[in-house]
């Protein structure tokens, strides 16, 4: 288990984590989210040793990472899929991280393997790798030391959808074997659909830690109305507005209707004698409801699409 109690850095009078207290449980892909500048990569730094927490602590199964022997038998991590050495092979730098850890040198052959690396490309220096196959070796480094915990920061970049398709596959396969999986991505529909568990945070701040079917249900239900008859359809728009709803108008023969459910919406447009070809109710995307959960906590908002300043 990662245990985070009253995590806390600090840069200056700038706070990147504040007070972060959660638990990631073994057997289940946690995956870590937040708007840009929220604090994940620097929780993650401070749970591998890498940054110190300037009050509260981050423990790997009970124990600071400073204090862990052999850290690759413990914790896996991918934080930079460029943090290899630029004319070292990438069979080399496994070499050099097994060596450093006690692992036996088959098992580099087998975390490459693992990941789809052959020969050809493990053997290429580590400046000429694509993101990609960046992304793969450091998959790879994490997995070397077969440890019961890994952390993942961002592993889907720049891998096509082949990549991000084995990439959900292997986190769920981890979990499936009793590891801790700890996981940040800005890819909302791929984290739909690997993650059980989520964390949330806002401007260091912990704003949701629970089952993503939670999370989910949190954003808003949206209605779709369509009707065949446009005058109808704007008469029951202005009644739902007056009753407090939200209505967008997608054309003149469809609504998007927030604020009442399918049942209302329909019962008001048999009142009004209003015909419709589609009643739906639709439920929140995660896209939407971490919009919803972190619109306060957004560093940089954009604008308005379309004309303007850019």
């Amino acid at each position: 288990m990662i245990t985070l109690r009253g995590l806390t850095k600090r840069f200056g009078s700038t706070v990147a984590v504040d007070a972060l207290t959660v638990d990631i449980a073994p057997g289940r892909v946690t995956g870590f989210l937040g708007p840009n500048g929220a604090g994940k990569s620097t929780t993650m730094r401070m749970i591998l040793g890498l940054d110190r927490p300037t009050a509260g602590q981050a423990l790997v199964g009970g124990r600071a990472y400073r204090e862990l022997r052999r850290p690759l038998h413990e914790v896996g991590a991918l934080l930079d899929a460029r943090a290899i050495h630029p004319v070292r092979s990438g069979r080399a730098h496994l070499r050099a991280m097994a060596h450093s850890n006690g692992i036996p040198i088959r098992r580099v052959d087998e975390v490459l393997d693992t990941v789809g690396l052959d020969g050809q490309a493990a053997g290429k220096p580590g400046r000429t790798l694509s993101l990609g196959m960046g992304q793969r070796l450091g998959i790879a480094g994490a997995l070397l030391g077969d440890p019961p915990v890994l952390m993942f920061d961002e592993p889907v970049n720049g891998l096509d959808p082949d990549g991000v398709r084995w990439v959900r596959q292997l986190m769920r396969s981890l979990a499936d074997e009793g590891r801790t999986i700890f996981v940040s991505s800005h890819l909302m529909s791929e984290m739909q659909l690997t993650a059980d568990q989520l964390v949330v945070i806002g401007r260091g701040r912990l704003l949701a830690d629970e089952p993503i079917g939670e999370v989910i249900a949190r954003g808003t239900v949206a209605v779709r109305v369509r009707s065949p008859h446009p005058d109808g359809l704007a008469a029951l728009a202005a009644r739902l507005t007056a009753a407090g709803a939200s209505v967008e108008a997608a054309d003149r023969n469809e609504l998007t209707v927030t604020g009442a459910t399918a049942d209302q919406v329909g019962d008001l447009a048999h009142e009004l004698g209003v015909r419709l070809h589609e009643l739906s109710a639709h439920a929140a995307s995660l896209e939407q409801a971490f919009m919803e959960l972190t619109a306060d906590s957004v560093e940089y908002a954009g604008g308005p699409t379309g004309g303007g300043a850019r």
